[in-house]
């Protein structure tokens, strides 16, 4: 992975090695090391913990676990990512009616998408990008709220141990800073058994108050 990272970073499209590791793998799911094969159990957590269901986004969605739990729960899912490989392969393995697949930029999102969602999800796709790049995601996700939609982001956080990436856990500082214009609910760390590093669940709330706030920045 490091080598088609290297490859990718080094040139004009630095998020590149998304597509290339997609493409490269022949549809060889264990050649995904981000693929668990299930829905991230902290996004579970918090789907049983919120009975509430209407429009879903989500961000980076890799082959598609975690869109197709929403949808079983009864959210109409919008799920896309950069890689086009992994939105067809997503396509393959999941029959359901109530997800869009789609490819699109996080850097460069539908104008149709803004104040658009109930929930955006992101997991895992803040650490994977580089940090120049990161900075001026990260602040996007917001905006794609509908008023009363929640944000969440799942991924690691950041310890004295951590190692250069990808991928970069993220601290606590800057995972705040992604919804410092609406209402945090909840920052929530654990490990998760089997998986190494801490692990971390922040979720933020766009309320008429913080729509208010984000309209007078």
């Amino acid at each position: 992975m490091l080598e088609i990272f290297n490859r990718s970073i080094s040139s004009d499209q630095p998020l590149s090695w998304f597509e290339d590791i997609y493409a490269e793998s022949n549809e060889d799911r264990g050649m995904i090391p981000w693929d668990w094969r299930e829905p991230h159990p902290f996004l579970v957590e918090w789907a049983e913990q919120n009975e509430i269901t209407g429009s879903a986004l989500v961000v980076g969605c890799g082959l598609g676990e975690d869109a197709v739990f929403l949808s079983k729960r009864g959210w109409q899912v919008t799920a896309f990512d950069v890689s086009e490989s992994a939105v067809s392969w997503a396509r393959k393995l999941h029959d359901v009616e109530n997800v869009e697949w789609l490819v699109a930029d996080l850097l460069d999102p539908p104008a149709s998408w803004e104040g658009e969602f109930d929930l955006v999800l992101e997991v895992h796709i803040l650490q994977a990008i580089p940090e120049e790049i990161r900075k001026v995601a990260a602040p996007r996700l917001p905006t794609f709220l509908a008023e009363g939609g929640n944000l969440v982001c799942i991924g690691r956080l950041s310890s004295d141990e951590d190692q250069e990436g990808p991928p970069w856990p993220l601290t606590q500082d800057f995972i705040e800073k992604i919804g410092k214009d609406i209402d945090k609910i909840e920052f929530y760390s654990s490990m998760i058994p089997e998986k190494e590093s801490n692990r971390y669940r922040a979720v933020w709330n766009k309320s008429a108050k913080s729509k208010s706030a984000m309209s007078s920045d």
